[in-house]
């Protein structure tokens, strides 16, 4: 038996865990939705300014209040993109843009005290956008041919009251700004005293806070809430930290957790999975991951019964096709039950029914390990007829004449409706197989 000392650990382990959890249940985060932008990017056709049109009223009506309407293209400026159209057309319009971003480069202050503001500044004004995500650099390869670490020191705190100077905020007012460290990963990694000068020059202006990004998505989830918790320290509250995680090594969805658990006020990134590389931590994910642990705020802030139909059409809009199977959460096969046991219920601590997020159970089958269920139930979508149509004895000897076939050496994908049929022919005429069967058998 554990000494009490090893059980007291134990627990306070378990502790810890929990009040983690509860943390996050009560965190009421700060997102703004890029998913006029950031999905474009990593889609095969991009999005047309009418696609845009029809979009923005829709994230608006799931319950974002901050939204990016884009990027004002800091590489080739003189060569207007369809987010210029877009800011454009939203002006001449005179449409409601509380709550609207875009994003822009820094400019820059020489060092004989002569500002020249980006491009994407100018344009910013003059579409009328009355908030910003304004982007720097900070490691040495980002920095690399742009500028060096004193010309950005200089330049931030000029680029911004630029901005205030010359861009309408909301109501009258300045613009809301948010200093993005697109590198702010690497900067921490490669030379964190030179990030925390820049952090604390950051703290000092009338800026709503920084962002950071893992823009390869190469960081681990410590390192993420590291470097979150080291620039809190720095820039304590009500400056707000946001970040936004690329989906290079599989870390974006728990690097999200760990930032916020180290700090972060929240996100921002696409209501879709996809992004500019692999994909990112999305904040459909994001929402989907906040309902598993009963975060009620969001419940008050978003429609989340919407959350998987809007995320599924504005990805399958980007892409022309289907949203990845096997994507989490918001893929085909993420709420296909392949296994009974593998159902998520209402009643069990970290489950997410799809329900919840406005989905559906569906089934797939899965020779190896499918049970009655699944194979009941894919029978029912595939005839149309009520699962209780299929008795025990009759799915217990497709189970049983699957489980032969492999033994056998066919392979056999009993998802596709025409070999589910023939399987379900075989158990109830187990002496009588068609000659369909009989070719199908020999192919595989």
């Amino acid at each position: 038996m554990a000494s009490k000392d090893a059980r007291d650990r134990a627990r306070a382990v378990l502790k810890d865990a929990r009040k983690k959890v509860e943390k996050l249940a009560g965190i009421k985060p700060f997102l703004i939705d890029i998913s006029l932008r950031e999905n474009p990017v990593g889609s095969r056709v991009g999005q047309t300014i009418e696609e845009k049109m029809a979009i923005l009223p829709r994230l608006r009506e799931f319950g974002f209040e901050n939204i990016s309407l884009g990027t004002l293209d800091y590489a080739m400026p003189d060569e207007p993109e369809v987010d210029d159209d877009f800011m454009r057309r939203l002006r001449d319009t005179g449409a409601d843009l509380r709550g609207c971003y875009a994003f822009t480069a820094i400019g820059l202050k020489d060092a004989h005290g002569v500002f020249t503001p980006d491009p994407s500044q100018i344009k910013l004004r003059d579409y009328g956008v009355p908030n910003t995500v304004h982007e720097i650099y900070l490691s040495r390869f980002g920095m690399q041919g742009m500028y060096d670490l004193e010309t950005l020191k200089r330049s931030i705190p000029a680029s911004v009251q630029w901005l205030i100077d010359h861009v309408k905020g909301e109501n009258g007012g300045p613009p809301r700004i948010f200093i993005n460290i697109v590198d702010g990963c690497d900067a921490f990694a490669e030379r964190p005293e030179e990030t925390f000068d820049v952090l604390e020059l950051i703290g000092g202006l009338p800026v709503e806070g920084i962002t950071m990004e893992d823009d390869r998505g190469t960081y681990m989830p410590f390192q993420v809430g590291a470097y979150v918790a080291a620039a809190r320290a720095i820039l304590p509250a009500p400056k707000k930290i946001l970040v936004h995680l690329h989906a290079g090594g599989g870390f974006e969805n728990a690097s999200l957790i760990e930032a916020l658990l180290n700090g972060a006020d929240g996100a921002w990134g696409g209501l879709p999975k996809q992004a500019a590389v692999i994909g990112h931590a999305s904040l459909g994910e994001l929402l989907a991951n906040l309902a598993r642990v009963k975060n009620h705020e969001i419940e008050r802030m978003f429609r989340l019964k919407e959350l998987l139909p809007l995320a599924t059409r504005l990805q399958v809009l980007d892409e022309r096709g289907p949203v990845p199977d096997d994507v989490p959460v918001l893929g085909n096969n993420a709420y296909r039950l392949s296994l009974s046991s593998f159902r998520q219920r209402d009643d069990r601590f970290m489950d997410l029914p799809p329900e919840r997020i406005g989905g559906r159970y569906r089934y797939r089958i899965c020779p190896v390990v499918s049970d009655a269920e699944p194979v009941r139930g894919r029978l029912a979508e595939v005839t149309g007829k009520a699962p209780e149509t299929y008795s025990d004895a009759v799915v217990e000897r497709m189970i049983r004449l699957m489980r032969r076939d492999l033994r056998e050496g066919r392979r056999i994908d009993y998802d596709e409706p025409l070999h589910l049929l023939r399987l379900h022919y075989r158990a109830t005429h187990p002496h009588d197989a068609p000659p369909m069967e009989r070719q199908a058998a020999h192919e595989h």
